[in-house]
């Protein structure tokens, strides 16, 4: 009985210690202060703090729109230039070390992190919009230039941030062996703390930021698609109530690891998304969907150049990039840390050119065929229809009222929520095992109590941020949300830069070393 008291308060004082050792981390602490600090602040001064927000996010993308088009198309020039030079064969650890994960897993884990609802969203949305609104003119009909140009903003450039931070990461965790840390790619030029604890607190909000934005968009999403399918009307204690079910399952999933939790999650979403992929493409126009996959394709490689520079006849016009291109640019940098610190993390083993190379192909192409399937179809759909009555201009509803036009129409919508909710979960997943990995000081595999933190952390300031914008609708604080990571983007797109230079120089100088006396080097 003595004993099994000891062992009790033993175990007290156990986690006792440690939840104090976690609040005397300064990343983890301060990173929370300052959340709860923007949190309060948005909840005092709503509309004030919403106009800011806008004000300035407006400025970054008018003043700093073509520096973001610049810096995308170097970013895909740079790693297609270390796929094809020797460079391409240092490999992410040992020189003897087989990839951890298998290629179709590692595929399908970045992908579901990467992308995952966004392309559910817009899967429709999108084309049809650039079909009814061309972004310039061109000699390709409409159809082909609004597949070409979705193809832009969701294609190689996308890819070229993610696998850019994924390759630096990768390389200085496994390959010099520093921690899981966007600081850790400074060390050789940075020696104040101070500016390395900045720049990882930094990662950490704009992470935060973007979880929300993506959990809130999504329940709505999956929200509007379950009143569709049931012809119900629920609202706020729906989306609160998907908000839970989301976090839990993203907790579970982060609170069993990478190979037993987001990996089987991930490839379940695979699954289902090729499933209703090949669904929709076998009961469309097969013929009119790979004529249209083809030619954009090969628009696309030839176009992508002066579509990047936005150059004479490719330049959409400052209000179309505005509201498109430079938004979608600022979103994929702002994404760049947490995706591409994942990728990193399931990249072990793989050399820089297998990551180059897969990073930005396999997922550029897989994402050009859904496309070319949907927007294809609705543009069909349309035809069939003598007119547009902008029966696809909802973000969240355009793929269930798509889906309203195909045999089993409820179970594919019942299909689209379940996928929104796994896509969701995993994007959830991957964040909460990135923070975790940083507020550990790096550690590659977090404690569990720092996955548990984090989880409730995020569901808390999502669930505020839903409350928020239903107490005062007229200010949308989801898009406050996506707006600010346009904000906090900018200090990321110059720090690529410097990070990318410091990365270049240790490749050219590990390139240059006797091999024997390194076995990182090549394969």
């Amino acid at each position: 009985m003595i004993r099994a008291v000891r062992l009790r308060k033993l175990l007290i004082e156990k986690k006792i210690k440690a939840l104090r050792s976690i609040f005397k981390n300064p990343l983890l602490s301060i990173s929370i202060g300052i959340l709860t600090l923007l949190i309060l602040t948005v909840f005092l001064a709503t509309e004030a703090t919403y106009n800011t927000i806008e004000a300035t996010s407006l400025w970054v993308r008018n003043y700093f729109g073509a520096f973001y088009l610049y810096l995308g198309l170097g970013c895909v020039l740079l790693l297609l230039g270390i796929a094809l030079s020797p460079l391409g064969s240092i490999r992410l650890g040992k020189s003897s070390q087989f990839p951890e994960h298998s290629f179709w897993a590692w595929i399908a884990m970045l992908y579901s992190a990467g992308m995952g609802a966004g392309i559910l969203l817009r899967a429709v949305q999108e084309p049809v919009f650039m079909q009814q609104h061309p972004p310039y003119a061109s000699q390709a009909t409409p159809d082909i230039l609004a597949l070409t140009y979705t193809f832009y903003q969701w294609g190689f450039t996308a890819w070229a941030f993610y696998g850019l931070f994924a390759m630096v990461i990768g390389y200085f965790l496994f390959t010099k062996k520093r921690k899981v840390l966007v600081s850790a790619t400074l060390e050789d030029a940075v020696s104040q703390k101070p500016i390395k604890l900045g720049i990882d607190i930094l990662t950490i909000i704009t992470t935060v930021f973007g979880l929300v934005a993506a959990i809130g968009l999504g329940t709505t999403q999956i929200n509007g698609g379950i009143n569709h399918v049931f012809s119900a009307n629920n609202g706020l204690y729906a989306t609160l109530l998907l908000t839970t079910l989301i976090s839990s399952l993203a907790l579970y999933s982060a609170w069993n690891g990478v190979k037993r939790g987001i990996k089987v999650i991930s490839k379940i979403n695979i699954r289902i998304t090729l499933a209703l992929l090949l669904f929709t493409f076998f009961n469309s126009d097969i013929n009119m969907v790979l004529i249209n996959f083809f030619k954009a394709t090969w628009q696309y490689f030839i176009d992508f150049i002066p579509m990047s520079l936005a150059y004479g006849d490719y330049d959409p016009g400052i209000a179309f990039l505005t509201d498109w291109t430079y938004y979608y640019w600022a979103f994929w940098i702002a994404w760049a840390p947490f995706t591409g610190i994942f990728i990193a993390r399931i990249s072990k083993g793989r050399t820089l050119r297998q990551l180059s190379l897969g990073v930005l192909i396999v997922p550029s192409l897989g994402t050009f065929f859904w496309f070319s399937v949907f927007g294809s179809s609705a543009f069909q759909l349309i035809e069939g229809w003598g007119g547009y009555q902008g029966e696809f201009s909802g973000v969240f509803s355009s793929l269930f009222i798509f889906f309203a036009n195909y045999p089993m129409a409820t179970l594919l919508n019942l299909t689209t929520i379940v996928l929104l909710i796994g896509f969701l979960v995993t994007s959830v997943d991957s964040a909460v095992y990135v923070l975790s990995m940083f507020s550990d000081k790096g550690n590659k595999n977090p404690k569990k109590l720092h996955r548990l933190l984090w989880s409730i952390f995020l569901f808390l300031t999502t669930v505020a941020m839903i409350l928020l914008g239903n107490a005062k609708p007229a200010v949308d604080v989801l898009v406050a949300a996506q707006k600010l990571l346009i904000i906090t983007s900018l200090p990321f797109a110059f720090f690529m830069i410097f990070m990318t230079l410091l990365f270049l120089r240790q490749l050219i100088i590990q390139k240059r070393l006797p091999r024997s006396g390194h076995e990182n080097s090549l394969n």
